[in-house]
């Protein structure tokens, strides 16, 4: 799609080729472009997502929990709950308890990442926000381990819950929102291919404090061209033996 070209109290034209296309309706006034034989699209059901890093598994606390309770003990601090809405806990009973309800949850829908080497979860993510009608979906509630962290199964895993969204849903636009302030996540969703949209002010208040919220997408018609870079960089051809990346995900 062309450059869009705005002037006042005229329709939106955009160029595609030589032609222009004007959306407009018949008062004249700018429209959105038609989106033709949409239908809502289906809730996200998969209890399992395998890749060859890691697969995704529907949480249930009672195979998973001491694994991730065990993995995420290995971190020196409580620095990766601070923008969670929950946590750090303090005991694997009081993360059994919280982790029981997460794993009845619908919406959020939460996936442990099973590390394929080990066959361990080593983190957390979800699908959250759930908007049928309209095809929107988030990914949230991403909390990995130090084991998970900086390996091409972190990568693999964000991969595989945007592949389920996009081709098998069917969805229009995926969104990722963190705290402002939160700059890991915010680097985290750039080389993922997220675009920044701007910052809600004054969004929520979370564990007693102002969160403004960083709001990011990926449209449908960016994700082809995703798939085909992530299907690169994560191919075993692009590591070596010690899972050490050859070319960066920015640079396929």
């Amino acid at each position: 799609m062309g450059a869009v070209a705005r002037s006042p109290g005229h329709p939106v034209v955009r160029s595609k080729g030589k032609v222009p296309v004007v959306s407009s309706n018949e008062f004249g006034q700018p429209v959105g472009d038609p989106v033709p034989d949409w239908t809502p699209r289906p809730l996200p059901s998969a209890t399992r997502l395998p890749g060859h890093w890691c697969a995704l598994e529907r949480l249930d606390s009672s195979r998973h929990v001491q694994d991730l309770y065990d993995a995420y003990a290995q971190a020196p601090d409580g620095r990766n709950w601070t923008y969670l809405g929950v946590g750090p806990f303090l005991s694997a009973s009081a993360y059994r308890e919280w982790a029981e309800q997460a794993a009845q949850s619908e919406d959020p829908r939460h996936y442990a990442v099973i590390e394929q080497s080990t066959n361990k979860a080593v983190g957390t993510l979800s699908l959250m926000r759930h908007d049928p009608n309209n095809g929107v979906i988030e990914v949230g509630w991403v909390n990995y381990s130090p084991a998970l962290q900086r390996t091409p199964a972190s990568t693999e895993a964000q991969y595989l819950l945007m592949h389920h969204v996009f081709e098998d849903l069917g969805y229009r636009r995926y969104e990722w929102k963190c705290d402002s302030l939160n700059e890991p996540s915010r680097r985290a969703a750039e080389r993922l291919g997220f675009t920044y949209e701007g910052t809600f002010r004054q969004a929520v208040v979370t564990k007693g404090r102002n969160r403004d919220t960083a709001w990011y997408s990926i449209l449908d018609s960016e994700w082809p061209e995703l798939r085909t870079r992530f299907d690169a960089w994560l191919s075993a051809s692009n590591f070596t033996s010690d899972h050490r990346q050859i070319q960066s995900l920015s640079s396929v």
